[in-house]
């Protein structure tokens, strides 16, 4: 292909994977989808090699073209299939992600897979919001292995009635399933009528063009990087079991535009849920070094061929089964990129940010009684790392989670909370010739007795600067402004108020003075 039809390819299978998503964003039932984007949807070839992706969510999009080629290798499929899984040692991320893969068909050929995430506030946990303080993955909900939800087009009603059933509302539970079947057909449809103008043999011959064309930019972007060895060390503030400073360590081998990327050192895997499958891992790696690259690199495999990563099998950021994973997907993920970028300052460090946020600051909560049923998950901002040309943004979601906020209006007129503040954290991100961006201040009162689960990071070791900024502040949880632990589960009363006030970011350079 010429550059130029390489580009218009490019682009056409990257609208596929935009327009999957305005489906399911618009046909979702739950605020959690509908408002708050937390999906991801992708195009994958006939192998399981990452084609293209919507610019959504960073974890669920590494995560899945890291575990996709095992996944599919593994089933049998047929025109009209659609398998469905959320188990995090087979693909997965964490229980509430839940994935839909769809074969597409051209002239009776498999041709290609269509894929999306997304995350369901209620999958069946003990506690409203399904990201509870686990200490077994048997307690986060329901698990589902690769399993077909559909064959040869027609739903398998008995068990998509199993899945539903685990959800107390039921209807907005099935509502988003139907989302997400809605917009794998559409990117089935879209995508094997491109493939059907085109021909398979040139659709073949333009994705193996795309590859290439991503590995040569990658390859040059990294080898940018000096080459030597590289290591750095970062810790997790604790596991919500009473276990602190769990340490993560690694050490990057760079050169001939190859990167090795190796987590020996790692704490072992903890009682509490912080722990995550490789998929993880490797969604934070590839997306560190993707930030490196040009804007033009394409989202596909080749672009990430370069780079290959190992961790102890057993290790915090390589979990074995039946290892709780709820927060590792949200939280290890976050601190993962900051390990990474850690190990990259040493080598170019006038390229570097300092650390953002480091959390998601992961809410869930709902109730259970008379006047109804409710599940609510969010994530918050915080300050972004101050990097050498810029100062860090103020109260934006950073790195591995790329949702919106959730407005005061919508949250107010769909469950029994009330937001009392909503505001920037003045003064909370680091000092520096370039400083931090402040974290948020968010409020809520409940007006219904509820339960509430936080599952928060950056509460004890704050984010660090570079190049002699100052770290950012620190986050804290209050409930009627008693200091909460930053990962805890409780009861609330009618009128109870919860305060969450989110890290800020590292600062960059010395400051002025």
């Amino acid at each position: 292909m010429d550059a130029i039809s390489l580009a218009l390819f490019a682009n056409r299978i990257t609208a596929v994977c935009d327009e999957m998503g305005v489906v399911l964003q618009r046909a979702a039932f739950s605020p959690n989808i509908r408002d708050r984007l937390d999906f991801s949807c992708a195009i994958f070839d006939r192998q399981g090699q990452l084609c293209a992706q919507a610019a959504h969510i960073p974890v669920h999009l590494g995560s899945m073209a890291y575990a996709m080629a095992g996944l599919v290798s593994a089933m049998e499929w047929s025109e009209g299939d659609m398998v469905v899984l959320n188990d995090p040692f087979q693909g997965g991320t964490h229980l509430p992600d839940v994935t839909l893969i769809a074969p597409v068909f051209v002239d009776g050929q498999l041709s290609a897979f269509v894929a999306n995430r997304a995350h369901h506030a209620d999958i069946g946990a003990h506690s409203p919001g399904s990201m509870p303080i686990s200490t077994t993955l048997e307690q986060e909900g329901l698990l589902i292995p690769p399993t077909y939800l559909m064959r040869a087009g027609r739903l398998e009603l008995e068990f998509f009635t199993q899945i539903t059933g685990v959800a107390h509302n039921r209807q907005a539970f099935s509502g988003d399933f139907q989302a997400q079947i809605s917009a794998n057909r559409t990117g089935t449809a879209r995508l094997s009528t491109l493939i059907t103008q085109m021909g398979r043999q040139e659709f073949f011959v333009g994705l193996k063009a795309l590859n290439l064309y991503g590995e040569r930019l990658a390859k040059v972007a990294l080898s940018a990087i000096p080459e030597g060895k590289y290591t750095f060390q970062d810790v997790m503030d604790d596991d919500g079991q009473g276990h602190e400073d769990i340490v993560i360590s690694a050490t990057l081998t760079v050169g001939e535009g190859q990167v090795y990327v190796d987590f020996t050192g790692t704490a072992g895997q903890v009682a509490g849920n912080i722990n995550c499958p490789l998929s993880v891992a490797a969604a934070a790696v590839f997306y560190v070094f993707r930030c490196l690259m040009p804007s033009q690199t394409p989202a596909c495999a080749g672009s990430f061929r370069p780079i290959s990563l190992s961790a102890p099998p057993g290790c915090l950021v390589n979990a074995l089964p039946p290892a709780a994973v709820a927060a590792g997907n949200v939280e290890t993920s976050s601190r993962i990129v900051d390990v990474i970028m850690g190990a990259l300052a040493q080598a170019m460090p006038e390229r570097m940010c300092a650390a953002s946020q480091g959390s998601m600051n992961n809410l869930a909560m709902g109730g259970r009684d008379k006047q109804g049923s409710w599940d609510y998950y969010e994530t918050m901002g915080g300050g972004m790392g101050a990097g050498p040309e810029f100062p860090g943004l103020s109260a934006v979601q950073t790195h591995m989670t790329n949702t919106l906020n959730t407005p005061i209006e919508i949250l107010e007129l769909n469950y029994p909370l009330r937001l009392h503040q909503y505001k920037i954290r003045r003064g909370s991100g680091g000092a520096g010739f370039r400083p931090g961006g402040d974290g948020l201040i968010r409020e809520f009162e409940f007006l219904r007795p509820s339960a509430l689960t936080l599952l928060t990071e950056r509460r004890i070791r704050s984010p660090w600067g570079l190049q002699g900024g100052h770290p950012g502040s620190v986050g804290e949880n209050r409930l009627n402004n008693r200091l909460l632990p930053a990962k805890v589960e409780m009861r609330v009363a009618s009128g109870d108020r919860l305060l969450v006030v989110t890290p800020g970011g590292g600062g960059w350079g010395t400051p002025e003075h």
